[in-house]
C-alpha cells in the first residue's frame, strides 16, 4: 500500500489526518484529536485542542507576545464554531461508515468516504483562512528561519523512513505502519491478512521519491508566500482592504489551492493514482475480514461516534 492508501486507514479509523496546510491554517489539532485511538483520550484532547494546537504551530513559528495572543484567541474561536457546527457531521459519517463495515465494500464506497472526510477538513481550513492570513502577514525574518528549521528536521525523519536505508528496511517499515492502522479498527490480524498487506505494499505505485518532491515544493511555497506577506508594505495593505480582498488572503487562498492541487501536472494525476488504488486496495483488504473484526470495526466507530456526540454537547 502507498501513502495513499495509508491516508485512507487514518481516514476510517481514526477520521483522517490532514497534512503540510494545517502549519499555515491553524486547523491541526481539530483533526489530530480525531487520531487518537482511546475514546477517552479523543475526549480528553479535543477539549484540550486550543492549548494543544498553539505549542504544536509555536515550535514552527515560535511566537511573539502578540502572535501568541492572537493565536489562542483565533484557536479557540475556531474550536467552539468546529464543535457547534462540524461535529454532527462527523457522526453521520460515522454512522454511514458502521453500517458499511459489517459488510463487503467497494472502492466506490471506500473512496466515497475518503472524499468526505477529505472534504469537512478543508471547510475547516477555509473557515481557519482569514486569521491564518493575518498571522502570516505578522511573521518576521526570524520566525522563517525557525520554520526552515523544523521543515529540514521533518524532511530528514521522511528520508529516514522512506528514502534511507536498504528496500527491506523501508518495506519492514511501512508494512509495521500498515498493520497498526490495520489493527486499530479491526482488533488483531492473522497470518493470511498480514502477508495482504504485504503484497498491497509490493505491489504499490508509491514513489517516495515524487512524494518527497512534492514536499519540498509546497514547503519552499509556504517559505516564499510568506515571506511576499511580511513587510511594511503588506501590512499597510492589510490594513485597508477588505477581510476577502485583501493581499494575504489572496496570497494564503492561492497557497492552499497549489497545495491541494499540485501545479506540477505529473504530480497530480500520479497523486490522483495513489488515491484511488488506495480505496482499491482498502476495499480488498475490508473484504478480506472476519465477521467478528468488521464487529470489531463497528463497534470502534460507535465509540467514536458516542464520544462525538458527547464533546458537542458539552457546548463552548
Amino acid at each position: 500500500m502507498g501513502s495513499a492508501n495509508s491516508s485512507f486507514w487514518r481516514a476510517v479509523s481514526r477520521l483522517a489526518k490532514w497534512t503540510h496546510l494545517a502549519r499555515l491554517r491553524l486547523i491541526g489539532l481539530l483533526a489530530m484529536a480525531l487520531l487518537l485511538p482511546a475514546c477517552s483520550t479523543l475526549k480528553l484532547v479535543y477539549n484540550q485542542a486550543p492549548e494543544l494546537a498553539y505549542w504544536y504551530f509555536d515550535a514552527y513559528a515560535d511566537f511573539n507576545d502578540a502572535q501568541s495572543l492572537q493565536v489562542k484567541a483565533e484557536l479557540t474561536r475556531l474550536q467552539a464554531w468546529h464543535r457547534q457546527t462540524q461535529l454532527p457531521g462527523y457522526s453521520a459519517l460515522l454512522q454511514d461508515a458502521q453500517r458499511q463495515v459489517r459488510g463487503d465494500i467497494t472502492p466506490a464506497q471506500a473512496c466515497a468516504v475518503f472524499a468526505d472526510v477529505r472534504g469537512k477538513l478543508v471547510t475547516v481550513g477555509e473557515r481557519a483562512e482569514p486569521a491564518a492570513a493575518l498571522l502570516a502577514a505578522s511573521l518576521e525574518a526570524r520566525q522563517l528561519q525557525q520554520m526552515e528549521r523544523r521543515f529540514a528536521k521533518g524532511n530528514a525523519e521522511y528520508r529516514k523512513d522512506f528514502l534511507d536505508g536498504t528496500p527491506q528496511a523501508r518495506r519492514t517499515h511501512r508494512l509495521d505502519k500498515a498493520i497498526h492502522r490495520a489493527e486499530m479498527l479491526y482488533g488483531r490480524l492473522d497470518d493470511r491478512q498480514t502477508a495482504l498487506l504485504g503484497r498491497m505494499i509490493d505491489q504499490s505505485g508509491f514513489d517516495a521519491s515524487r512524494s518527497y518532491g512534492e514536499r519540498l515544493r509546497r514547503q519552499k511555497d509556504i517559505l516564499e508566500t510568506v515571506r511576499q506577506l511580511t513587510g511594511p508594505p503588506a501590512a499597510s495593505a492589510m490594513a485597508t482592504a477588505s477581510p476577502a480582498a485583501d493581499p494575504a488572503s489572496r496570497a494564503l487562498n492561492g497557497l492552499i489551492k497549489r497545495a491541494i492541487h499540485s501545479p506540477d501536472a505529473a504530480y497530480r494525476a500520479y497523486a490522483e493514482k495513489q488515491i484511488t488504488d488506495g480505496c482499491k486496495s482498502f476495499a480488498e483488504f475490508h473484504n478480506a475480514t472476519s465477521a467478528a473484526q468488521r464487529d470489531k470495526a463497528a463497534a470502534t466507530l460507535n465509540g467514536y461516534e458516542k464520544d462525538l456526540a458527547t464533546l458537542a454537547g458539552q457546548g463552548g
